[in-house]
């Protein structure tokens, strides 16, 4: 590694947000970049190392952390709607055990910055987005995503606590849905997006099934806005906890949105919706404030536009 430059691990580098702000990072000159994986095999990338560990063993992650700057903590179990639904606890320990473990190494390590990636999942549904300060605790979560919200709300007060007890930065971004590149386009494990595009390329019928009756909302944030929304907070940080919300401000139904890949794939089909299969009632929006104020920043890519880049990637890549 150079010396000279700060040194920066990302836990989940294989996934699909770990992936892209890894690729950004490794262009910025700044940086010495080191990727974390474990089943899912690294990519080759110029000037980018790697290193293989389990994050849900403490000794493999005491064996491969110490002499870093900043962790960007994107190892997560994730998946789409019919496991949240049907499967809610596969998420629940293995995602406790990873965030509190690196958590107490950023600490133990003496970090200089620590970022973690939170979800719009808290928040109830509301025709005003939402803002960092109208998460109530003392409301109900939406009982389908009550497990995984509690597992961010606690990963959130964790990091304000060691933010207090050390001298680590922490930076926890509510983000909205996220799609693009390198996303996850399977039909049982991906979410919206991901799953919508491969259902719409690999079709050979002339029919397309949505599940649920459609009118379930969503607000969509390109991930190129988040990663360049991440590195902006590396750069111009100044508080020990900052809870930053990223998203676009408004949402579109998986009517529209299945509508709108249909268009700018050309292709055609009859739309047929299946009411037996799994879908979560939401309208969830992020007002993006904080971060347009602090950090300059604001969604840079349009819906349509996010659509044909991540087509276009998707044909060059599947």
């Amino acid at each position: 590694m150079n010396n000279s430059k700060t040194k920066v691990i990302v836990a989940g580098a294989t996934g699909f947000i770990g992936r892209n702000i890894t690729q950004k990072l490794v262009n910025n000159s700044k940086y010495s970049v080191t990727g974390i994986w474990n089943k899912r095999p690294p990519f080759k990338l110029q000037n980018l190392n790697w290193v293989q560990a389990d994050l849900t063993n403490k000794k493999d992650i005491e064996s491969i952390l110490p002499g870093y700057d900043i962790l960007i903590q994107m190892a997560s179990v994730t998946s789409g709607s019919k496991d949240v639904i049907e499967s809610p606890h596969i998420h629940i320990a293995d995602n406790a055990i990873i965030n509190s473990l690196l958590m107490r190494a950023s600490f133990d390590f003496k970090y200089k910055h620590f970022v973690l990636p939170s979800c719009s999942i808290i928040y109830n549904s509301s025709e005003k987005p939402h803002t960092e300060n109208t998460f109530d605790p003392s409301l109900d979560i939406q009982e389908k995503y009550h497990g995984g919200a509690w597992n961010k709300i606690y990963f959130e007060n964790i990091c304000r606590f060691y933010s207090r007890i050390g001298n680590t930065k922490f930076s926890i971004i509510r983000h909205t849905n996220v799609y693009g590149p390198h996303d996850k386009f399977d039909l049982e494990k991906s979410h919206v997006f991901g799953a919508t595009i491969t259902k719409v390329m690999k079709n050979t019928t002339n029919t397309l099934e949505i599940w649920g009756d459609g009118t379930e909302r969503r607000d969509l944030l390109y991930v190129d806005d988040l990663t360049s929304l991440i590195e902006n907070m590396l750069i111009k940080q100044t508080d020990p906890y900052e809870i930053v919300c990223a998203g676009s401000g408004y949402t579109l139904s998986i009517n529209e949105l299945v509508n709108k890949i249909i268009k700018h794939s050309g292709k055609n089909f009859t739309i047929k919706h299946n009411l037996s299969l799994p879908t979560i009632k939401s309208n969830i929006s992020l007002a993006s404030s904080i971060a347009l104020k602090k950090y300059n920043w604001s969604p840079k890519v349009d819906i349509d536009s996010g659509i044909e880049k991540t087509l276009n990637w998707y044909k060059d890549n599947y």
